[in-house]
């Protein structure tokens, strides 16, 4: 069976240079969810099992191995959309308004019409 635990190919700088990257590919929906994790896992009041759950989810995101190639036009990043769901209703007791406020703010940052 292959390794499920996507969590040691996660790093801060993977995670900014695949969003910076891929925006516009990914789009906001992908990336709204990866950014409320991100700024969930930084927040010093998520637990563990949480941050590594989601550290996990977001490690597949910016891993360039996964089940649809994120090059693929339109279906590329659906895969990635599923984990990332899947690890926010998983902890999303520790999603805070802020780390949604915040990731919004980012979007709207690199998505300026």
């Amino acid at each position: 069976m292959a390794n499920t635990d996507f969590s040691a190919q996660y790093s801060d700088d993977g995670f900014w240079r695949k969003t910076k990257t891929y925006a516009k590919a990914a789009g906001k929906g992908v990336l709204e969810q990866a950014l409320k994790m991100y700024y969930s896992a930084i927040d010093p009041d998520t637990p563990r099992w949480a941050k590594a759950t989601i550290y996990g989810a977001l490690g597949y995101f910016i891993s360039p191995i996964d089940a649809i190639p994120d090059l693929l036009p339109v279906v590329g990043y659906t895969d990635d959309l599923g984990v990332l769901i899947a690890a926010a209703a998983a902890v999303a007791a520790h999603i805070k308004d802020e780390h949604v406020q915040k990731a919004r703010q980012t979007l709207a940052q690199w998505f300026k019409d």
